[in-house]
Order: structure tokens, then C-alpha cells, then sequence
């Protein structure tokens, strides 16, 4: 079992930068590939970001490539998101999610565990 607390949202505005945070409880956080999604209002889900257990290989969604950075620290159970060059569409609530046998990245069916989700807006 593995709980999933997110941080680090906020307002900013368009051009401005947050990070987040997504805190794990358990001592085997290093076993789970880890994701984010976000989720803006009468939007569907969608990915954003991941990252492998061991943090080697990273992820990313086109809308986001070359802005966004997703890193982990395994010794801190927590896996971060570094949103930088931020525009008002990359406004939504964003979740982290975390699975052992993921298949697919992007599809948020292959991660077992989500967190509770952060609000980020940007304005224009």
C-alpha cells in the first residue's frame, strides 16, 4: 500500500513557475513507476509526466515537453515536478499516481495508487 500526498500548487502567472511535490509513504516507493496527471474542469484526465522506478527514463506529454521536468528522489520517497514557462492552459488540478507494472505511461489505468490532487492556476 502506498499513500500519495501532492504540494506545491498554487497561482502564478502565465511565464512563472511552480514545483510539486508528491510525498509517498511506504519503504518500497522505489519499486513503483511514478506519474502525473491533470485534470482541468469538464476535461478528461490526462497525462502529463512519468517517471521509471529508478528514475533513468522520464516521460512526457507534448504539451509540456521542454517545459516541464519530473524527478525523483527515492532516499525521500517523493518524486517532484518542476513546471516552468507556465501558460493559463496548463491550469487544472494536477494528481500523482504510482504503479508497480506499468505498461503504459501514459494511460491512467496501468497506476494503482493517486493522491489526492493539487490546484494549479495560472493566469494570463
Amino acid at each position: 500500500q502506498v499513500q500519495l500526498v501532492e504540494s506545491g500548487g498554487g497561482l502564478v502567472q502565465a511565464g512563472g513557475s511552480l514545483r510539486l511535490s508528491c510525498a509517498a509513504s511506504g519503504r518500497t516507493f522505489g519499486n513503483y513507476a511514478v506519474g502525473w496527471f491533470r485534470q482541468a474542469p469538464g476535461k478528461e484526465r490526462e497525462f502529463v509526466a512519468a517517471v521509471t522506478r529508478s528514475g533513468g527514463s522520464t516521460l512526457y506529454a507534448d504539451s509540456v515537453k521542454g517545459r516541464f521536468t519530473i524527478s525523483r528522489d527515492n532516499a525521500k520517497n517523493t518524486v517532484y515536478l518542476q513546471m516552468n514557462r507556465l501558460k493559463p492552459e496548463d491550469t487544472a488540478v494536477y494528481y500523482c499516481c504510482a504503479g508497480v507494472s506499468v505498461l503504459s505511461y501514459s494511460n491512467r489505468r496501468s497506476y494503482d495508487y493517486w493522491g489526492q490532487g493539487t490546484q494549479v492556476t495560472v493566469s494570463a
